[in-house]
């Protein structure tokens, strides 16, 4: 992952101000484990008006973790263990997302709602532990314009943005067939590259 995406350059004067002051890296990471599990209560009564707050506290929650390893960076304070504290919570907390996410639409789908998140968030956490645990790929940042890199866990902000406009049925749906669907690929991709060696 690229660590100077666009949302890491809006994080980082916030970092700059909160690294004199001694909060630690995993104070921010555990920070974010907690936005993502509030995030995802916050979807789960469907409606509109909590997941509208979810969608929120969703963001906060991608802004601090992009912060956490920014501080890491920063403050000379990165570890093997920080980054998989970080990697871990990041993947609890997008796929809890996705589930809270299923729950909530169970107005619109029954019981396909949770089922749903629950497929999708596996997916995610398929992917998770094929880039960062199995290391089948690298994942890269694209560079619409000089200067503002945006990598695949950035499009993770379109979960809120979807929410808010009405669109979480669609999105859960797209999600609960594109993550396994690229976790299918990359498993592929990974043996094909072993078996080729």
């Amino acid at each position: 992952m690229s660590t100077n995406t666009l949302i890491h350059r809006i994080v980082r004067p916030a970092v700059r101000a909160a690294a004199p002051t001694g909060v630690t890296p995993n104070q921010v990471t555990t920070l974010r484990l907690v936005t993502g599990t509030a995030a995802a209560i916050a979807f789960a009564p469907g409606g509109t008006f909590w997941p509208a707050i979810g969608g929120a506290i969703f963001v906060l929650s991608m802004l601090l973790d992009r912060a956490d390893g920014e501080l890491a960076r920063q403050t000379g304070q990165s570890s093997p263990g920080g980054y998989w504290y970080d990697i871990v919570s990041d993947c609890a907390s997008n796929v809890m997302a996705m589930i809270g996410i299923g729950v909530g639409l169970q107005d619109v789908f029954g019981m396909w709602g949770p089922v749903l998140g629950i497929v999708a968030g596996a997916g995610i956490g398929a992917l998770f532990w094929q880039l960062f645990g199995l290391r089948l790929a690298q994942p890269r940042g694209w560079e619409p314009s000089p200067g503002i890199v945006i990598d695949p866990d950035d499009a993770l902000i379109l979960v809120p943005v979807l929410v808010w406009i009405g669109a979480a049925a669609p999105m859960i749906i797209a999600a609960a067939v594109i993550t396994p669907l690229a976790a299918l690929w990359l498993g592929l991709q990974g043996l094909r590259a072993r078996n080729a060696r």
